[in-house]
This record gives structure tokens, C-alpha cells and sequence, in this order.
């Protein structure tokens, strides 16, 4: 499994602990260093794609962790944001040892039922963006896994960390 940094909450200009990343697609990231293990390479010779989604999932759920939101809460609340669609766009391949840097923002949202986080992985070495992701995601019920309006909470929380993006369909 790939080594990781703590996640860190955007500082004024955004970026990872150690030195700030330019280029990212929107402003102030979530970040998560990354740096992939001989474990995360397939038989190409490059990080498995899989890995890519796993740490997608890993950074969304510290992101909304260190928001305030975590899986007790949705328990508790019966609520959660179920991803409806996922969307990956690989666009280099990384190999071992290669430092990486992804960063992700809540990016949408209609403040009822559905949200859109978006990622972005990016290798500072030479500044490249090496994939871009999209979820769709919409609150469900945990009970019934039937669609639900966000709960209270899920509105002040998420909302306040939504930023200015358009809403993609």
C-alpha cells in the first residue's frame, strides 16, 4: 500500500505540508501526499488504476472527516452521501517511488439531495496533472438505501465547503 502524509485542510494558498503545488483546478484543495508502494504497481510498470480509486475514497472520506462529518455520523443521522456515478480521467502514468500530491474539493451541490466532489493528482516534480476525478453523489437513507433530502447537519457542513464551480449534469 502506497505511503501517505497526513491529510491536510487547504492553507491560503493550498498544496501539501511540504511545499506548495501549483496548478491545481480549483482553489483551496484538501490534500493528501502520496507516494505509490511496489504494492500499487500492475504489470505495466505504472500505479494500478485501482489505486487511483482507493485513494480517491481514502481522501473524500478524510475530507469530510476533518470537516466534521464521519462514518458515526452518518449512522447516527441514518444519512449518507452515496456516490451515484464515478468518473476517472488517467492521463499519465505514475511509477514507484514517484512523489504525488491529490487534492480534492466538494465542487456542487443543489443543498437537497445531490453534491459533486471533484480530484485532481498531481506529480510536483514536474507539475503534471496525472489524473482528474469526478463523483456524483446523492444522500441516501442508510436504512432503506432510498434517496433522502441531506439532513441539517449534512447542509451547514458540506455547504460552507462547497466551492464556486458549475453544477455538471
Amino acid at each position: 500500500m502506497s505511503l501517505a502524509t497526513e491529510p491536510r485542510l487547504p492553507a491560503t494558498g493550498g498544496g501539501a505540508a511540504d511545499a506548495p503545488v501549483a496548478g491545481w483546478d480549483h482553489p483551496g484543495p484538501f490534500t493528501l501526499k502520496l507516494v505509490p508502494q511496489a504494492a500499487d504497481i500492475d504489470g505495466l510498470n505504472h500505479t494500478n488504476n485501482a489505486v487511483y480509486v482507493q485513494w480517491c475514497e481514502r481522501i473524500g472520506w478524510a475530507h469530510s472527516e476533518a470537516l466534521g462529518l464521519a462514518l458515526a455520523d452518518y449512522h447516527r443521522l441514518d444519512r449518507a452521501m452515496a456516490i451515484h456515478r464515478a468518473e476517472y480521467d488517467y492521463l499519465l502514468p505514475t511509477a514507484l517511488g514517484d512523489t504525488l500530491v491529490l487534492g480534492t474539493w466538494l465542487v456542487g451541490w443543489d443543498g437537497k439531495l445531490t453534491m459533486q466532489r471533484h480530484f485532481q493528482l498531481i506529480r510536483p516534480a514536474d507539475g503534471a496533472t496525472v489524473l482528474r476525478g469526478r463523483w456524483h453523489l446523492v444522500c441516501i437513507e442508510l436504512g432503506s438505501g432510498r434517496a433522502r433530502r441531506m439532513p441539517p447537519k449534512f447542509v451547514s457542513i458540506y455547504g460552507a465547503a462547497v466551492v464556486d464551480a458549475p453544477i455538471e449534469r
